[in-house]
C-alpha cells in the first residue's frame, strides 16, 4: 500500500456483506436440490457447490466476529437451513459419497461443516475407508485443488495425503511468474490457490513471503484491470487476496467501484450489470458472485477493524 491509497471505510465494507447475506437469505430455498436432482445424480456434485459455499460464507463470519447482532442471527438462521434443509443433514453428501466414493466434493463440503460442530458419523466413516486406499492420493488434480483436499482432511482430522509444501510449490502463482500473462483462468488460479493455502483467510502468515511481496506488488494493477472490465465476481475474489496479504490496502476507489455495482437487493452481478429473465436462470447467474461479496466483506472488515 502506498502513502497515497486510501483505506475503505469499515461502514463501506460491511454494508457489501450485510446486503449480500440478505439477498443469500432472501433466496435460500433456489440452492435446494430438487427431486430430479437426487433421482437422477446428474450434476449432484455441481448443484452442492454453492451449498458448500454458503455454508464457508457463515464459517468465515462467525470466524472473523465482524457481524452485529442482526446478521449473525441471519447467518446462524441460514446456517442451520443449509445443514437440516438443503443437505438433509448430511444425508445428502452421505449419498454422493456412495455414488461417487473417490469424489472430493463430499470431503470438502462437510469439512466445513464438521468445524462448526455439524457431524455424520457414516459419512466420516465412509470417507475414511477411501481415504486409506491407494487411489485417494493418486487421484489427478491440479495443485490448487489439492490444496483444497489437503485442508478438509485437516478439518476433520485425517492423515494428509500429499505434502502441503509440495502441493504449494506446484502452483502458478509460486513460480511468480510474469505478471502480464494472467488471464481469466489463471486469475481464479491465484485466488483459490491463496484461498487454500492460508484456510479462506485464517493464517495469513501461510503465504511464503516472497510470494507475499509478489502479489502486493502486482494485485493493484489486477484489481484496477478486472475493475475497467467490470467482472465483479473475480473483481471480489482478488479484493480476499488482498485481505489474505500482511499489510491488505482495502483500496477505497476499487472498493467504492465494487460496493456501486451490487443491486439495491444485495445480489452483485457476474459482470457489468444485473441480468433480467428467469428467477432461478438469475440466481445461477448471480449467487456466486453475491457469495463471493459477503465473503470480500466480513474479510475486510474485520482486517479494516484490527488496523484502527
Amino acid at each position: 500500500m502506498t502513502a497515497t491509497t486510501a483505506t475503505a471505510p469499515p461502514a463501506l465494507l460491511h454494508g457489501v456483506g450485510d446486503r449480500a447475506l440478505m439477498w443469500l437469505d432472501n433466496h435460500r430455498e433456489h440452492f435446494r436440490l430438487t427431486p430430479e436432482d437426487r433421482a437422477t445424480g446428474r450434476g449432484v456434485a455441481e448443484r452442492l457447490k454453492p451449498i458448500g459455499e454458503l455454508a464457508l460464507n457463515m464459517r468465515v463470519l462467525f470466524r472473523e466476529g465482524v457481524a452485529g447482532s442482526r446478521q449473525h442471527a441471519r447467518a446462524g438462521q441460514l446456517l442451520d437451513f443449509t445443514w437440516r434443509e438443503l443437505l438433509d443433514g448430511g444425508n445428502v453428501l452421505a449419498a454422493l459419497q456412495h455414488d461417487e466414493p473417490f469424489s472430493p466434493v463430499p470431503l470438502e463440503i462437510y469439512s466445513t461443516f464438521h468445524e462448526l460442530g455439524f457431524r455424520h458419523p457414516a459419512l466420516e466413516s465412509a470417507v475414511d475407508v477411501c481415504h486409506r486406499t491407494r487411489t485417494w492420493p493418486a487421484l489427478d488434480m491440479v495443485p490448487n485443488r489439492r490444496l483444497s483436499v489437503l485442508g478438509a482432511e485437516r478439518r476433520i482430522g485425517l492423515p494428509p495425503s500429499a505434502d502441503f509444501a509440495e502441493a504449494v510449490n506446484g502452483t502458478w502463482l509460486s513460480r511468480l511468474p510474469e505478471p502480464w500473462t494472467v488471464q481469466y483462468h489463471i486469475a481464479y488460479d491465484i485466488t483459490h490457490t491463496v484461498f487454500h493455502l492460508t484456510d479462506w483467510g485464517a493464517a495469513p502468515d501461510r503465504i511464503p513471503p516472497e510470494t507475499a511481496d509478489y502479489l502486493a506488488l502486482y494485485l493493484p494493477a489486477w484489481l484496477e484491470d478486472w475493475a475497467d472490465l467490470e467482472h465483479w465476481d473475480l473483481l471480489g475474489e482478488l479484493l480476499v487476496v488482498d485481505t489474505c496479504l500482511p499489510r491488505p490496502a482495502l483500496d477505497a476507489q476499487v472498493w467504492e467501484r465494487y460496493a456501486a455495482a451490487q443491486s439495491e437487493t444485495g445480489a452483485m452481478p457476474l459482470q457489468h450489470g444485473m441480468p433480467d429473465g428467469d428467477p432461478d436462470d438469475v440466481f445461477d447467474t448471480v449467487h456466486h458472485p453475491t457469495l463471493v461479496a459477503a465473503f470480500a466483506s466480513a474479510m475486510a472488515t474485520s482486517r479494516a477493524m484490527s488496523a484502527t
